[in-house]
């Protein structure tokens, strides 16, 4: 065979498959493009969840400190001002030893 009839017979054959796979794959490649758009929104809501969590848990942290702090101010107003003690000073603290108990152990 020569190549004149060679070169023409690849080239027809090229662009045949060359058309029959785009006829073919372009709908499944168009699905697939948009599942991975959708797997990438997802992965972009998932920090904003994240974030979202991370604020409420420190927000919920600042109010606490803040009712702390709250506490320390009135026991440092308490305490400066000579009044009573808090009722949690008079008991004993556990650094002090206590009188062993009488009795059956």
């Amino acid at each position: 065979m020569e190549w004149e009839f060679i070169a023409p017979m690849i080239i027809s054959t090229v662009f045949i498959l060359t058309v029959g796979g785009v006829i073919l794959l372009r709908p499944a490649m168009k699905r697939l493009g948009a599942l991975l758009d959708v797997l990438a929104l997802q992965k972009t809501r998932a920090p904003d969840d994240e974030n979202r969590r991370l604020r409420d848990t420190v927000e919920t942290m600042n109010e606490r400190l803040t009712l702390m702090e709250e506490r320390l101010d009135f026991t440092e107003r308490l305490i400066g001002r000579g009044g009573p003690p808090p009722p949690h000073a008079a008991r004993t603290s556990p650094a002090t030893p206590r009188p062993p108990k009488s009795g059956t152990r």
